[in-house]
């Protein structure tokens, strides 16, 4: 007798998975893109105005000139090794420079970032009127090229030309700009009229920056326009304060101009190697030794990235303190 087998069950069909989309270049991908195509140019500009010259200075740093022979057969560059770096170290020119530039620096970066900090905050104090007007009065000293700019604070320093001796003149004192003890707060007035109101505009736009409600909370505290400036808008601002304050570092050590003219005019203390500048310009220009003019550039360079590193740890640890 066959025995009946049951009909085999008959699963439905499972549904075919979908094909995968072709592959396209995802969001990341094309940010990715986006931002190399706008970043190449700062980098290729950087390479060629920045590097290639740094490094060009360093490889001539490397070699001296030397005459061949007797004399007669001009001069060859060779191998010298860090030849030039002793030897500018070992110049009481360049190392009195460095003195000199700081000696300046601790004049000019307290009355430059004193004067434009108190500025920025009269300006934006609640009392203060026409405001656009004296930001932009502040600011046009900075829009005069520096060397006009020091042309003309040279004719104010002038006897018999300037109408500044002669004002000084008329109230019965006498004021000599170019004497050693005046001079260098005459190359610092020259050099802070052309940059407070520069810094000014930067700590007035950090100033805007500061939460109305915060000030508005210290005054209802029964605190003074004073102690609201310096306990709560200063703190407050302090990226702005370093980062000012390392720029003016900065730009203090390759002080040029200003000294170089106070120098043709016959100011006693400034000579052709007052500052480290002076001294590579010299070096250069005057002298012709590249190689010795190199190394000074890169010592000089090495300061400034000793100072902004320093700057920048006195800040950090400014900042944390006044969060």
């Amino acid at each position: 007798m066959a025995v009946p087998t049951a009909p085999p069950v008959r699963r439905p069909a499972q549904p075919r998975p979908p094909a995968a989309p072709p592959r396209t270049a995802g969001p990341r991908r094309t940010q990715r893109r986006t931002a190399i195509l706008f970043i190449t140019p700062f980098f290729v500009l950087f390479a060629v105005v920045m590097a290639a010259p740094i490094g060009y200075a360093a490889w001539m740093s490397l070699f001296q000139e030397r005459s061949s022979g007797l004399g007669f057969g001009g001069s060859e560059r060779v191998f010298s090794g860090l030849d030039n770096y002793t030897k500018a170290l070992s110049d009481a020119g360049f190392r009195d420079s460095f003195a000199h530039i700081a000696v300046y620096c601790a004049l000019y970066i307290p009355v430059m970032i004193g004067a434009s900090l108190t500025l920025a905050l009269l300006l934006d104090s609640t009392l203060a009127r026409a405001k656009r007007f004296f930001q932009l009065a502040l600011f046009v000293p900075h829009a005069i090229p520096g060397l006009i700019a020091s042309i003309v604070w040279i004719y104010l320093y002038t006897p018999g030309l300037s109408p500044v001796l002669d004002w000084i003149g008329a109230l019965g004192g006498t004021w000599d700009f170019y004497r050693n003890d005046h001079v260098l707060t005459s190359m610092v007035n020259l050099t802070a009229w052309q940059w407070i109101g520069y810094n000014m505009v930067i700590f007035y736009a950090a100033l805007q920056a500061v939460p109305r409600e915060v000030l508005e909370a210290a005054v209802v505290d029964g605190a003074g326009a004073l102690r609201t400036a310096l306990r709560i808008k200063v703190p407050m601002i302090a990226s702005a304060v370093v980062m000012t304050v390392l720029f003016t570092c900065v730009g203090a050590i390759q002080i040029f101009t200003e000294p170089k003219l106070l120098n043709q005019r016959g100011a006693p203390s400034i000579d052709t190697e007052w500052s480290p500048t002076l001294f590579i310009w010299k070096a250069g220009f005057v002298q012709h030794d590249y190689g010795l003019a190199a190394a000074g550039s890169l010592l000089l360079a090495a300061l400034g990235v000793l100072l902004s590193y320093l700057v920048t740890r006195i800040g950090n640890r400014w900042k944390a303190a006044a969060a």
